[in-house]
């Protein structure tokens, strides 16, 4: 296991890490339902946003913009926190938008074409300023949601669903010429890649799915998917949990990597400092945020603070 330098300690299940040039670290705590800034020890409320915040993103206007999943029922077990099923407090899922200065929050979205969001996951920007995101859904005792992925505007004026059905869609992110779309499903362990015409668009290609989109070797045994990071070269980091670790995959194909880490729900990694070769993971039932050298630099994100 790579040696880690812990960030903070005492989070509610953290996810969403944006690095910002400071040397802080914004991410939201999905149980405590805020958007928070680590900074040397130091866990501060940017924003009280309730429900379930789980990706986000800085935005073109410099804003922040979350996925906001409605809320978790939580389990506490050996000390360690865990999401469960739909709670009795879901109103419903949300894209919201986040002034950093005042902490305002902002509605964007909360259905597509009539048809309401249920558990928003990740997001990323693309160049032109709009944006991807994944709809994980909501689990009952019984049954669980069918849902997709969505392009929308960041001034809240389009949004459309663009692959549909996909299982459990977490993590999302664009590959550096923004020509692929990378989605990861949490249950089947998958790592899936989109060939795109434009922003918002599929391309008219075969795949392994009708809709194009073509399945990436990755690693065998049982683990489940969470959210992703793209580094500089096109290779796919993604946060695995059951095992516990980042597993890397690379388009082009090759042997998949994977680093240990010492959470079973390792969910969200991302890349900073001055030459990006540093990670930033979420280790979320044990609520810390940590970081680790990384051998390979991750790609700077569009409208990444400078």
């Amino acid at each position: 296991m790579t040696e880690l330098t812990v960030l903070a300690e005492g989070l509610k299940f953290p996810e969403g890490p944006i690095v910002m040039p400071d040397g802080s670290v914004i991410l939201v705590e999905i149980a405590r339902g805020t958007l928070t800034r680590v900074h040397e020890g130091r866990n501060e409320v940017v924003a009280q946003v309730g429900g379930g915040p789980n990706g986000a993103a800085i935005g073109p206007d410099g804003a922040v913009y979350i996925c906001n999943n409605g809320g978790f029922q939580w389990i506490e077990h050996n000390g360690r926190l865990y999401p469960g099923e739909e709670p009795e407090s879901y109103g419903g899922g949300r894209i919201e938008r986040v002034d950093i200065a005042s902490g305002k929050v902002e509605i964007l979205y909360t259905h597509c074409e009539g048809q309401p969001l249920r558990g928003p996951n990740d997001i990323v920007f693309d160049a032109e300023g709009g944006f991807w995101f994944t709809d994980h859904g909501k689990t009952r005792p019984r049954e669980r949601d069918r849902t997709g992925v969505f392009y929308a505007r960041a001034d809240g004026s389009s949004i459309r669903e663009v692959i549909f059905p996909m299982e459990g869609p977490n993590g999302i992110g664009l590959s550096p010429d923004e020509r692929e779309l990378y989605v990861a499903e949490t249950p089947t362990g998958r790592l899936w890649a989109f060939p795109l015409s434009g922003p918002g668009l599929l391309a008219n290609s075969r795949g392994d799915r009708l809709d194009g989109g073509r399945l990436l070797p990755g690693r065998s045994g049982y683990f489940l998917f969470d959210s992703l990071a793209v580094e500089a070269d096109g290779a796919v980091s993604v946060a695995t949990i059951m095992d516990g670790g980042i597993t890397t995959l690379s388009p082009a194909g090759g042997a998949p990597e994977f680093v240990a880490m010492p959470d079973r729900l390792t969910t969200n990694i991302a890349f900073g400092g001055e030459d990006m070769c540093t990670a930033y993971v979420t280790l979320s039932s044990t609520g810390q945020l940590v970081s680790l050298p990384w051998p390979r630099p991750g790609l700077k994100l569009n409208f990444a603070p400078a």
